[in-house]
C-alpha cells in the first residue's frame, strides 16, 4: 500500500526523469482503475467536503479561480500517483498563474483516507494540492456529480481492510464560476493540460 512515505519515493523516482516545469510523465498504460467514458456527458460538479484541518469545503470556496479536480485514493498503486505528479508539473509549467487554479484531490476510499492521511499524502507532491474527504454518501454525491465511477473490490477471504478501489481516472478543469470546462484523460502530458488551462484562463480574462 503507497502512505505517505511510498509516495515520496515514488515522487522522487520519476522527478528525477523528469525536469521539473520542463516535462510531463511518459504516458503509462491504463489499469483496472480506470473506469468509464473519457468524456462522460452532464457533468454539473458539486461537492462539499471536508479539508485537512476538518473544515467544510465546496466549489463555491474557489470562486473567482480555477479547479482542476481529481478523484483517486491514497493506496493507489499506480494511476493516483501519476496523476498526482502530473498535478505538481501543471502548477510548475503554469508559473505566477498556478495562483489562480487550485488543484483538489477526492478521495472515493473515506474509510482509510482520513483528512491526516490525505494531508500528508497530497503534501508529499505538491503543497499546493487540497486533499477532501467526507462521509461515504457525500463522496459519492461529489462522484455522481463529476459522473465518476468507483467501487470497492475485495479478494474472496480477505480481512476487512485489504481492498482496492476501482475508480474513474482523469483531471476535471472547473472555471472560476466552479463550472465544467473540459476533461483531460489519464496520463495527457502536463505541457497540453497546462497550456490549456492557461488559453481558458486567457479566454476567461485571467492575466
Amino acid at each position: 500500500m503507497i502512505r505517505p512515505p511510498a509516495a515520496a519515493v515514488f515522487l522522487a523516482v520519476l522527478g528525477a526523469s523528469l525536469p521539473a516545469a520542463q516535462a510531463a510523465p511518459p504516458p503509462a498504460p491504463v489499469s483496472a482503475h480506470q473506469l468509464g467514458p473519457e468524456v462522460p456527458a452532464g457533468i454539473a460538479p458539486r461537492y462539499l467536503l471536508m479539508n485537512p484541518q476538518g473544515r467544510a469545503v465546496s466549489q463555491e470556496d474557489f470562486r473567482g479561480r480555477f479547479q482542476l479536480v481529481t478523484f483517486g485514493f491514497v493506496s493507489c498503486p499506480d494511476v493516483c500517483p501519476t496523476t498526482l505528479l502530473e498535478f505538481r508539473h501543471v502548477l510548475a509549467l503554469l508559473g505566477g498563474r498556478a495562483a489562480r487554479l487550485q488543484a483538489i484531490f477526492i478521495t472515493v476510499d473515506p474509510e482509510r483516507d482520513t483528512p491526516a492521511v490525505l494531508r500528508e499524502y497530497t503534501a508529499a507532491f505538491d503543497s499546493r494540492i487540497l486533499g477532501l474527504s467526507g462521509s461515504a454518501e457525500l463522496v459519492r454525491r461529489a462522484a455522481d456529480s463529476f459522473r465518476v465511477q468507483y467501487e470497492q473490490v475485495r479478494e474472496p477471504g480477505a480481512a476487512p481492510g485489504q481492498y482496492t478501489m476501482n475508480h474513474t481516472a482523469g483531471m476535471y478543469l472547473l472555471d472560476g464560476r466552479g463550472q465544467f470546462l473540459a476533461k483531460f484523460a489519464y496520463a495527457m502530458p502536463a505541457a497540453e493540460i497546462a497550456a490549456r488551462i492557461g488559453a481558458a484562463m486567457t479566454a476567461a480574462g485571467m492575466p
